[in-house]
């Protein structure tokens, strides 16, 4: 995917969300054995630290590595976020930092990604979970524009009116839950649509719909720290979906989410602080 600012990313990567130090550790680096390009932690996950012993551990070129992270609101006010971040992960630079919610001060966090993009440190820059009008707001107040937005989609939630927002501005969607998130996920690999054009092409559902997230133009993270699961995410560039077939998951869109943001959990973000001593 070629980014608003020219730099380009893989469509597919490995996530590391909810996976503990020990397991980021090593799914990354089957990730990596299998091919993956495109890793995304965040400060949050508390497995920054795994992830850049995987990637140093690979033997793979750190220039041929695309690394996103993510701020936590806690850090927005803090000037030396970044370079722990990059102490953390055992890096130079970031090939793509995140604001990771959209809180009270987001705009503090939001001016220490920009600083670090202007010095070179971060090659592109994004906002996680930023819709509505926090993602108006900063169109309006900012110059220098994001690159890529990190939010829940699948073709339950293909994130329509967001992307009437950003697509005059060239922002990608980074795609969380692509399968459809906990209590969802079943429901969209087991309808009837899917599994069609799965047989049609003798993938499996999953492959179909992460599929779908990369014909739309968005990049997809799944995560996983199942070997098969990891080396079948990746698995989808032999074939590719026809008009029809996309039309038919279309129909699959239902508003249906698994996130909903409230005030009370935005203040609850700004509250907590990861510690990172169990890395």
């Amino acid at each position: 995917m070629k980014l608003n600012n020219g730099i380009e990313m893989p469509s597919v990567g490995i996530g590391t969300f909810l996976l503990s130090p020990s397991e980021a550790e090593n799914s990354v680096s089957e990730a990596l054995k299998l091919g993956y390009r495109l890793i995304d932690t965040a400060n949050a996950y508390v497995n920054e630290r795994a992830v850049g012993r995987a990637m140093k551990a690979s033997g793979v070129d750190r220039k041929d590595i695309f690394l996103s992270t993510k701020l936590w609101p806690s850090e927005y006010e803090n000037p030396n976020a970044i370079q722990e971040t990059l102490d953390r992960l055992g890096t130079d630079y970031i090939d793509l930092l995140f604001i990771h919610q959209p809180t009270k001060n987001w705009r503090e966090g939001y001016k220490q990604l920009v600083k670090a993009y202007k010095a070179g440190t971060v090659k592109a820059i994004g906002v996680s979970n930023f819709e509505g009008e926090f993602i108006r707001e900063l169109l309006e107040e900012f110059d220098v524009l994001p690159q890529v937005i990190q939010v829940e989609c699948h073709p339950f939630f293909p994130q329509d009116e967001l992307r009437k927002i950003i697509e005059p501005n060239d922002i990608r969607i980074m795609s969380w839950y692509p399968l459809g998130g906990k209590g969802m996920t079943a429901e969209l690999l087991e309808s009837p649509i899917i599994k069609k054009i799965a047989a049609h092409y003798g993938k499996s559902a999953a492959q179909i719909v992460l599929k779908w997230h990369t014909q739309m133009g968005f990049i997809v993270i799944p995560g996983s720290k199942n070997k098969e699961h990891i080396k079948d995410n990746i698995d989808i560039f032999d074939f590719t979906l026809s008009k029809d077939d996309m039309d038919n998951i279309a129909e699959l869109n239902s508003g249906n989410r698994r996130y909903n943001r409230t005030e009370e959990r935005l203040d609850a973000f700004l509250a907590f602080k990861p510690t990172y001593e169990r890395e």
